[in-house]
C-alpha cells in the first residue's frame, strides 16, 4: 500500500506548526520515542480512525515577507502541493484574508488536488463571523480551529479522512525489496552500483545527487531483489530549502515500501548524529536494518580499528542492538558479498514463526525468572501468548491489562523472545490484548 502523503500549508505565522503537533499530540497510535533517536521532524506518521498517513509541516523556512508570500514559501508550497495527495490550507481569522493567503489558495486551486481550509485562531465564538470571508478563496467551506487550544482539530481530521484517496495497491516487482538509506553523499548509489556490478545509478561527489527513489532489480543466486536508491536523509536543521526537504520525505516513504533497509555509514564520519535520526525511521517502519559502514579502505585515516569501529557503531545504536554491522567498500567493490549474505540472514529470520506451545514455554519461563513490576497495587498477568505475523514478527499476549506494561518489561519480554529465537536485524512487534478481547 502507498502510504498518502497530507502537507499542511499556508503562508507564515498562521499556526501551520501548532497544528502540527497538536495533531502528533493528540494521535492516540503515536510511536514512541526510542532512546538514542532524534524526533525533530518536519514530517511523522500519523493514524487517525485506523487511516495511516504521513502529514508534512511546511513550516520552518526563511520566510521573507509577512503581507505577501515569498519566493521561498512559494518554492515550499509548490513541491508540497505536488508531492501531496491531500492539503491543509491553513488561514488565520485574526488578519483576515491577505494577498499571501490569496496566493496559496491559488496554486491549491491550479493543482486540483483535495483541500481543507483551516481558519486558526479562532478562540471564541466572537471571531467565528470573522471567517466567513475566507469563503471568497475559492477553496470550499472553512473548518474553525484553534490549534493552541485543540479545539476543532478532531472535527478537522474526521473531514480529512473522508477526503483521502481510497488506498490504491501500488504494483511492485516480485521479490525482496531494499532500501538503501543514510545520509547525503555517503556512498548509496555506489552500493547500488557494486551490487550490480555496472554503473546504474548517477555517483557524484555533490551531495544530494539522487533526488527520487529509484527502483533497480538485481538478480542473486536466482532469487529477484528489488533495490530501491534514495535521496540522502538530514536532520531538520540540515535540511535545505526547497526540494532537498521533500525528497527526504519520499525517502521515508521509500522506507515503507521496502522489507529491509540498509543504512549505509561513512566510516570517515563515524560521530554524524543524523545516521541514528535515520535508523529511527525503519524502526518505526519495523523494517529489518544492516549497518554498512561504507569507506571502510578509507578507516586509516580514523586511525579505528574494526573492533573500535564496531564498538562506536554499537553504542550510537544502542536502541537497535540486533542490527548486524558488515564493513564495506561500494566503490573497491569489498564486503559486497558478506553485505547480501547477511541481508538474506535478515530476510529469513523476518520470516520465522513460533509455535504457540514453543512460544508459551519461553514467555512463561520469563514471567517466573522476573515478575512484572507493580503499578500502583496491581501487577501484570500474561494469560497467553501467540505470533500474529511475520516480516515483522509480530507476538500477540492476552494480558489482564494492558495498561499495566511498562515499557521496561515489554523490552525483557522482546530481549527473551530474542535470546530464544533469534531475531536477527529485525524489529519485533508486542501487542498486548486484554484477555477475553477480540
Amino acid at each position: 500500500m502507498s502510504t498518502p502523503i497530507v502537507a499542511i500549508v499556508g503562508r507564515p505565522n498562521v499556526g501551520k506548526s501548532t497544528l502540527f503537533n497538536k495533531v502528533l499530540g493528540e494521535r492516540l497510535s503515536i510511536t514512541a520515542d526510542q532512546p538514542g533517536t532524534t524526533r525533530d521532524r518536519i514530517f511523522a506518521p500519523v493514524q487517525w480512525a485506523d487511516r495511516p498517513f504521513l502529514l508534512v509541516d511546511t513550516a520552518g523556512l526563511d520566510d521573507a515577507a509577512h503581507d505577501s508570500i515569498g519566493h521561498a514559501v512559494q518554492q515550499q508550497v509548490r513541491q508540497a502541493v505536488q508531492d501531496a495527495d491531500a492539503l491543509i490550507f491553513v488561514a488565520d481569522v485574526t488578519t483576515g484574508i491577505t494577498a499571501g493567503d490569496a496566493e496559496v489558495a491559488n496554486l491549491i486551486r491550479r493543482s486540483g488536488k483535495p483541500v481543507l481550509l483551516a481558519i486558526n485562531k479562532v478562540d471564541s465564538h466572537k471571531r467565528e463571523p470573522q471567517a466567513a470571508e475566507f469563503y471568497s478563496l475559492g477553496i470550499g467551506d472553512p473548518h474553525l480551529i484553534s490549534a493552541y487550544h485543540s479545539s476543532g482539530i478532531a472535527d478537522l481530521l474526521d473531514a480529512l479522512i473522508a477526503l483521502l484517496p481510497e488506498e490504491p495497491v501500488v504494483a511492485e516487482q516480485p521479490g525482496l525489496r531494499i532500501a538503501i538509506i543514510g545520509r547525503p553523499n555517503t556512498g548509496k548509489s555506489s552500493l547500488v552500483n557494486g551490487l550490480l556490478g555496472q554503473d546504474r545509478m548517477v555517483v557524484s561527489e555533490v551531495p544530494g545527487t539522487t533526488r527520487d527513489s529509484v527502483d533497480t532489480l538485481l538478480e542473486r543466486d536466482g532469487e529477484r531483489i528489488v533495490l530501491i536508491d534514495t535521496a540522502g536523509i538530514r536532520r531538520r536543521g540540515k535540511i535545505e530549502k526547497g526540494v532537498e526537504q521533500y525528497s527526504s520525505l519520499r525517502s521515508i516513504r521509500a522506507i515503507g515500501r521496502a522489507s529491509i533497509a540498509i543504512l549505509v555509514l561513512d566510516a570517515t564520519e563515524m560521530s554524524a548524529a543524523q545516521d541514528t535520526h535515520i535508523a529511527g525511521f525503519a524502526l518505526d517502519s519495523h523494517k529489518g536494518i544492516v549497518l554498512a559502514v561504507n569507506k571502510w579502505d578509507l578507516a586509516s585515516e580514523a586511525d579505528l580499528s574494526i573492533e573500535q569501529a564496531e564498538e562506536v557503531v554499537r553504542a550510537r545504536f544502542r536502541f537497535i542492538s540486533y542490527a548486524p554491522i558488515v564493513f564495506i567498500s561500494a566503490l573497491k567493490r569489498q564486503g559486497l558479498d558478506e553485505l547480501m549474505q547477511v541481508v538474506a540472514e535478515v530476510h529469513r529470520q523476518r520470516q520465522l514463526r513460533i509455535g504457540a506451545g514453543q512460544l508459551n514455554r519461553v514467555v512463561e519461563q520469563a514471567l517466573g525468572e522476573t515478575l512484572p513490576p507493580l503499578i500502583g497495587s496491581k501487577r501484570l498477568h500474561v494469560y497467553f501468548a501467540t505470533q500474529q505475523a511475520v516480516d515483522p514478527p509480530t507476538f500477540l499476549f492476552y494480558v489482564n491489562d494492558p495498561t499495566l506494561v511498562h515499557f521496561s518489561y515489554q523490552r525483557y519480554l522482546e530481549n527473551r523472545l530474542r535470546q530464544a529465537f533469534g531475531f536477527t536485524g529485525t524489529p519485533l512487534k508486542l501487542i498486548f490484548r486484554r484477555q477475553g478481547e477480540a
